[in-house]
């Protein structure tokens, strides 16, 4: 394909993408949470994603603006723990970023709904969260790295986290306990962040 896809094709693909990177890892994140948290983070992203693909048809209808604020209004719904408002959030504020402005800047989107979720979880860059995800994939979009780059950037990101402590959620309760262990969170960012780079990379020009 010389262009990506649009409308209902790039919606209902990254959502299809989405799922089955976290079906197939899901135990492996239940794995990393069992060892610092309630041991259920792959179980309940596995349902928020399958709650999110229940709906694909009517999202895929849907503006993209519009449809990334009905998926995170919908993992806020159906995913447990601090995962579903964290990851809905992040959605919801691109999608209405994305929406409020003639010219969207996903940059600049991504930014505000990062800080979004900064603010939600009452966390920072280095206390072993989602957010040591997220940070460094925004600093690639900023720098306008190749999808791949961007992938491999959350890859090692998320890969970072074995060797920081706790700071926030059930695993700061561990103390220097947390150490030696990746945060679940940061690793399911980086396998959706993953999923949704190589899906664009396939559908783009050759």
């Amino acid at each position: 394909m010389s262009v990506l896809p649009a409308g209902e094709a790039l919606i209902g693909g990254l959502i299809e993408a989405c799922r089955a990177v976290i079906t197939a890892n899901a135990d492996h994140l239940s794995e990393l949470d069992r060892a610092i948290g309630d041991g259920d983070h792959g179980t309940n992203m596995r349902r928020g994603c399958e709650a999110v693909y229940a709906e694909r048809d009517r999202l895929a209808r849907l503006p993209l603006p519009k449809a990334l604020e009905e998926i995170g209004l919908t993992l806020v719904m159906s995913v447990g723990g601090a995962a579903g408002p964290l990851y809905g959030t992040l959605l919801m504020e691109i999608g209405r970023r994305m929406a409020g402005t003639a010219q969207a800047d996903f940059s600049q989107a991504l930014e505000h709904a990062i800080e979004a979720v900064a603010r939600r979880g009452r966390a920072s860059a280095g206390d072993k969260t989602l957010l040591d995800v997220l940070y460094p994939v925004h600093a690639e979009v900023v720098r306008r790295a190749g999808l791949m780059g961007i992938a491999e950037q959350a890859e090692r990101s998320a890969g970072l986290t074995f060797g920081m402590k706790a700071m926030r959620g059930r695993a700061a309760f561990l103390g220097e306990r947390s150490i030696g262990h990746v945060d679940p969170g940061a690793k399911s960012c980086a396998l959706l962040t993953t999923a949704i780079c190589r899906f664009l990379k396939e559908q783009g020009p050759a």
